[in-house]
């Protein structure tokens, strides 16, 4: 079977949902064929409006659609499974985008040998440059991985890897813009702390990561060598290296990446704090 020609639910489409909508449907996916759910009534009209997709109840999702793709909030999802688990078949692929929630959560809760795989995407879904990490659950198949592939692969790049380092990628990619963001909201301020004006120095800035980013994506060099044809013996990158390593900034980006792993470990407990 023809995977586009599969119906596929989106449920409790927000940001992230809604860009993986928009992607499938330029990727080829008939609108058609698509279906999805809204906490909201008019929020769901809005869907139905834009991309002339079928807004549906959770259980009419279940019973209809071949492929759920859950992308409500981790401290939802309890909530939602204990909606569906009556109406969802052992054959459906279940796909969840919750942080921290694995694959045995929502096998114990669904249908005996229903097939789930993990997904930990992240915002630049927006733009078509995700980053998607897709993990099997035990009764997930390859096949199954593929058509999830295909799926996120309309927004971005995905990653296969194994659910034990899920926590790990979400430290990494799913929060990873975010630091990003903040790295240049730093910049930006320093730049005005140097003198320029706030829209001249979010620009220099927005452009230098852009550039450094394609580097490091088509060159095939390490980023330290990237960085050492930047750095002039005495120059101004070395000094502000020396900086950088006095206040001890990789330490303190190690750190914070340990703790979002620690974070997202947590969520898996259902720890709230």
């Amino acid at each position: 079977m023809n995977r586009m020609s599969q119906k596929v639910a989106v449920l409790g489409t927000g940001k992230i949902g809604e860009a993986l909508l928009s992607g499938m449907i330029r990727a080829g996916w008939a609108p058609a064929d698509l279906l999805v759910t809204a906490r909201r009534p008019e929020r769901a009209e809005e869907l139905r409006s834009r991309y002339g997709v079928t807004p549906v109840t959770n259980p009419e999702a279940a019973k209809s659609a071949d492929t759920l793709i859950l992308t409500v909030k981790p401290q939802d999802m309890g909530t939602l499974l204990d909606e569906l688990a009556p109406h969802v078949p052992a054959d459906r692929l279940v796909i969840s985008g919750a942080a921290g929630i694995p694959t045995s959560f929502f096998e114990e809760r669904l249908a005996t040998g229903t097939p789930v795989v993990r997904v930990m995407t992240n915002t630049p879904a927006l733009v078509d440059e995700a980053m998607s990490v897709i993990s099997a659950g035990t009764h997930a198949t390859a096949d199954h991985l593929a058509h999830t592939e295909e799926i996120f692969g309309a927004v971005g790049k995905t990653l296969r890897v194994p659910e034990s380092q899920q926590d790990a990628c979400t430290a990494l990619s799913g929060s990873g813009p975010a630091y990003f963001f903040y790295l240049v909201e730093a910049m930006t301020d320093a730049g005005i702390l140097l003198g320029l004006p706030r829209d001249k120095a979010h620009d220099l800035i927005v452009q230098s990561a852009i550039g450094a980013a394609t580097m490091l994506r088509d060159s095939g060099e390490h980023p330290v060598k990237l960085r050492e044809n930047v750095t002039s013996p005495a120059g101004t990158t070395i000094n502000a290296i020396r900086e950088l390593e006095n206040h001890g900034v990789r330490a303190a980006l190690i750190a914070a990446l340990e703790a979002a792993r620690d974070r997202s470990r947590a969520l898996a407990s259902g720890k709230k704090d």
